[in-house]
């Protein structure tokens, strides 16, 4: 899986763009968000995302990103994971959940954070 990265100014023009552009591509969204200026979306090929997206003249990068089970009904539990993730010096650079009741991390280190993350 893969996190898609887009710098968005107008987040309800823009996603309304980008949600186009990628359905025509056939790119569906399997999670994500919008925050602080970035929309992040989890897809299955970044490459056919990327390349649609800068087909269109909409710049993003797509990275690996870790997708791991979410225990939503543990209260503490994104805690839990963020703590394992800080105490291994493991950057996070974002975080969502996807539509599968997953959490989707990209970080620095993604072999690493899979195995403190199990």
């Amino acid at each position: 899986m893969n996190d898609l990265t887009i710098a968005v100014g107008d987040a309800a023009g823009d996603i309304s763009r980008i949600g186009a552009v990628l359905g025509a591509a056939d790119v569906g969204l399997e999670g994500g968000g919008v925050w602080a200026g970035e929309a992040h979306y989890l897809v299955a090929d970044g490459a056919a995302a990327v390349a649609a997206l800068e087909a269109a003249g909409i710049r993003a990068t797509a990275s690996p990103a870790l997708v791991v089970p979410l225990s939503a009904d543990v209260p503490g539990e994104m805690g839990r994971m963020m703590s394992a993730l800080h105490s291994a010096g493991i950057r996070v650079e974002a975080q969502y959940s996807d539509h599968d009741n997953r959490k989707v991390f990209v970080v620095d280190d993604l072999e690493r954070a899979r195995t403190v993350l199990g």
